[in-house]
């Protein structure tokens, strides 16, 4: 099963780009970020016609995420529990029955900047918030999947020029440590499981030539409970979808695991 998570930063503007990707890389599960559309406007038919099964949890504008599976999806909820005047579309979940049974979690985390500020106090809220549901999953004792942007640079060697981000939300030390807090919690962060040393991002901002330089930074990542990271087979980075026409400034993350 391969379960991929792509921020599309914007639907509209993605319209092309995404189903291609869909039917050139096939996952079998695709977590989607920054759809930036409301569900009944979420141009349904561009994923569902290449055999997708879809549920949506968007926002007018900004934020929304997604989930496309060719399996079935059960057990949909939308919206990260524990704040009910959080009205933020940055959190879905269901349940894959495929071959092998996988709760997945899409999220889309807040960036938290300028720092400091409530921008920043909302990012730490919501990740406190976050810890809290992932410790929840495992008590399933099933495999789960957590993909999505993080806005969480884990490690230095997670950016091309550490230095420039010292100030920023993605890389200040509590936000670090809030990620190794939910990480510290029993579960895997499937690419560094199997890919060490620097040079390896998911993103690129659109000034300066950022891709052509490597001058990136690696925030999209996919967590896993002990049960999933028995199944993983593979982890990749879909690079070269930053090269083509019209792409987003994220590039997709996969995994593979065992069916």
């Amino acid at each position: 099963m391969k379960i991929a998570t792509f921020n599309i930063n914007g639907i509209k503007a993605r319209h092309k780009a995404l189903p291609a990707w869909l039917e050139e890389q096939s996952p079998d599960v695709a977590l989607l970020q920054e759809i930036k559309s409301v569900d009944e406007a979420f141009p349904r038919d561009l994923i569902e016609d290449l055999g997708y099964n879809l549920e949506t949890h968007g926002q007018k504008g900004f934020n929304g995420v997604a989930i496309a599976s060719k399996y079935p999806l059960e057990d949909v909820t939308r919206g990260l529990p524990g704040d009910p005047e959080d009205v933020q579309a940055r959190w879905i979940e269901a349940t894959v029955v495929g071959a092998r049974v996988v709760r997945v979690a899409g999220l889309y985390l807040p960036n938290g900047n300028p720092v400091p500020g409530p921008k920043y106090d909302y990012k730490l809220a919501w990740m406190k918030r976050m810890k809290a549901r992932a410790a929840e999953l495992l008590r399933t004792e099933e495999p789960i999947v957590l993909g999505g942007d993080y806005n969480v640079i884990p490690q230095p060697e997670d950016c091309a020029r550490p230095a420039a981000w010292e100030k920023d939300a993605l890389f200040l030390p509590q936000t670090r440590a809030a990620f190794r807090e939910i990480l510290n919690l029993g579960y895997t962060e499937a690419f560094r499981a199997r890919v060490s040393g620097p040079g390896h991002y998911s993103f690129w901002d659109y000034q300066a030539g950022a891709y052509q330089r490597n001058d990136g930074i690696r925030i999209d990542h996919l967590l896993l409970s002990p049960q999933a990271a028995d199944l993983l087979r593979d982890v990749g980075i879909d690079k070269d979808e930053r090269a083509r026409d019209k792409p987003s400034d994220h590039v997709p993350v996969w995994i593979e695991l065992d069916a």
